[in-house]
């Protein structure tokens, strides 16, 4: 039996679970449709299990795209306070944990709640272990073939995400419907991600693995400061993440390992303790091991402080100050948070979210060509763009 809705959502994430409480707010009949076993799991693990849920300084800025301008319209008509302000209706306690990053005290499953809430309070189904086989468009409706059996809906809206964290269920569905219908899908890479290194760094670095230092890391197109940390494998850690979605494969990092201290913290102690090592002063701004490996890198010699020249520790600093890496790649969609590229932005009204050329067929969230920084900002796209097609829908 042919099942009738006004709209069929594809994808039981953050994004479609909110656009379907949306449209359901309207009178919509909607249900929405997916093929894991549990909506919401990326919600879930995200955040470690406390979800990062928005942020309170997101703004357009924070958002890579290859039109820059697009997000603007839904983050200005649905706010991160308009999501604060659902939370807090529902007394979910949170926090800020820092560069106005908001997190659950309790846990990630209190916003999955909120959704399916609000979702059941608006009447918008949702459906899991559902398969989708076919999406066709015949006249003026929109034919869904799946495993559970055939639906028929005045509009459509794709939500299914991009490649990242396969093994939560992540499929290039939402890019294939976009091809299908004739819209132009920009190339995806795994953004805020980790990188590894060539061999030779590997090599150098192994035995620093866990340790953290806070470090302002960029280049030519963007800067972060904050933590990065060393793996098995290379570099990880928010301000590598963040500046992995800038990067492009062969081209090298601006690490300043000096950005939390005193740049001239060298200088200053051929003052302040002439007498100390170089490796006990740099262990006062350093982890120690890392300090060692600092000064075995550089070929430095382990000398009383008052033994180099100002010239010479001036020379220290600047390399301290401008280390470059060159990463051998990253780690891949395997751990990347987000994926960058997706359903060009060209083929989409920024206002509803509806696509140009095929009408009542919708795309929101990651699978649009736009990505947030880390830090709460791709759940405020999702919420965002959701609200924005659930309008509209």
């Amino acid at each position: 039996m042919v099942k009738q809705r006004d709209v069929i959502v594809i994808g039981a994430g953050a994004a479609g679970l909110f656009c379907a409480a949306e449209a359901g707010k309207r009178g919509r009949k909607v249900e929405v449709l997916d093929h894991a076993k549990k909506v919401g799991r990326k919600i879930l693990m995200s955040g470690g299990g406390r979800c990062n849920f928005t942020n309170m300084y997101a703004s357009p800025e924070n958002y890579l795209s290859q039109n820059p301008h697009f997000c603007k319209s839904a983050l200005s008509r649905y706010t991160q306070w308009d999501f604060i302000s659902l939370v807090a209706a529902y007394e979910i306690p949170y926090h800020e944990k820092t560069l106005g990053q908001l997190f659950c005290d309790q846990s990630a499953a209190d916003i999955v709640n909120l959704l399916l809430s609000e979702c059941s309070k608006y009447g918008a189904e949702v459906t899991t272990r559902c398969d989708i086989i076919s999406l066709e468009k015949v006249a003026d409706k929109f034919v869904v073939h799946t495993s559970l059996g055939e639906y028929h809906a005045e509009s459509v809206v794709i939500a299914t995400g991009g490649l990242s964290l396969p093994k939560l269920g992540a499929t290039p569905f939402g890019y294939k419907i976009a091809e299908q219908f004739g819209l132009s899908v920009l190339p995806t890479r795994a953004g805020l991600v980790p990188f590894t290194l060539h061999d030779q760094d590997k090599h150098v670095f192994a035995d620093l693995s866990g340790i953290a230092v806070d470090v302002s890391a960029g280049n030519h197109r963007n800067a972060f400061s904050e933590a990065m940390l060393f793996t098995h494998r290379g570099l990880s850690g928010p301000s590598m993440l963040q500046i992995s979605s800038y990067w492009e494969p062969g081209e090298s990092i601006d690490i300043n390992l000096l950005a939390a201290a005193h740049e001239s913290i060298l200088v200053e102690a051929r003052q302040t303790s002439p007498d100390a090592q170089l490796s006990t002063v740099l262990a006062k701004h350093f982890p120690k091991r890392l300090a060692q490996v600092l000064i075995e890198v550089n070929k430095w010699q382990n000398l009383p402080i008052k033994q180099f020249s100002v010239n010479q520790l001036k020379a220290m600093e600047q390399a301290l100050a401008g280390w470059k890496i060159k990463p051998n790649g990253t780690e891949g969609y395997r751990t990347a948070e987000v994926t960058l590229g997706g359903v060009n932005t060209d083929e989409l009204s920024s206002k509803t979210m509806m696509t140009n050329k095929v009408e009542g067929l919708f795309f929101i969230g990651e699978v649009v060509d736009v990505t947030g920084w880390l830090g709460g900002y791709n759940f405020q796209w999702a919420w965002s763009s959701g609200w924005a097609a659930g309008q509209n829908a």
